[in-house]
Formats: C-alpha cells, structure tokens, sequence
C-alpha cells in the first residue's frame, strides 16, 4: 500500500497553480477569479486540498479544473464560491475521479 505522509502545504498562492498530488493550497483570490488544476495523471488515493486564503471567494471565484479527469463522475470543473471555503479532494478511479473527501463552508468573521 501506499504510504501517505500527509498535506504539503504551499507557501500563499496569488496566480493560477497546477497542483501534484498531496498538495495543499492556500489561494489568494483577492486580485480576481483564479484556477487550482489537479494533477494530469493521479493514481487512486491521491488527495489535493484547497482553501480560501483571504475569504474572497464569492466575489472571485476560484476554479478547480479537472484536468481531463472526472470530479464526483462529472467532466465538469468544480468552483469554491464561499468565503473561507475548503475542500479536499481524494483520487478514486477514471469512472468517478476524483471524490470530495471534505469539504467546509466558509467561517463568518
């Protein structure tokens, strides 16, 4: 089996990202819209979280592109639009794609 070491947490990003899989990302979307794309070649079990840095997703909206695999069965990217919103997301197969594993609404504040 695989051995999982855990989320490696990316230094704040403010432009577009391709990520690899154990990634976490803290993006920034302050500037405008940006894009998280998934890794192009995952294998079962890979995992990729991304968070809303500044809480300024419902105004930009930060894409998560699918990068030729399916989300939740679906060839349709997947937008976190809520302020202080996450989401991790776990590899399954080429039926499904890639799964929600978690996901949290934003925090008020």
């Amino acid at each position: 089996g695989n051995i999982v070491a855990g989320t490696e947490w990316q230094s704040v990003k403010t432009t577009n990202v391709t990520a690899t899989a154990s990634q976490g990302i803290f993006m920034n979307s302050t500037g405008g819209p940006k894009t998280v794309t998934l890794p192009s070649s995952p294998t079962i079990g890979d995992e990729v979280s991304v968070i809303d840095y500044a809480g300024t997703s419902e105004t930009n909206n930060i894409t998560i592109g699918r990068n030729g695999s399916n989300i939740q069965g679906s060839a349709t990217d997947f937008t976190l639009a809520t302020n202080r919103g996450s989401v991790t997301f776990v590899y399954s197969d080429g039926t499904q794609g890639w799964l929600i594993r978690d996901r949290m609404s934003g925090w008020g504040g």
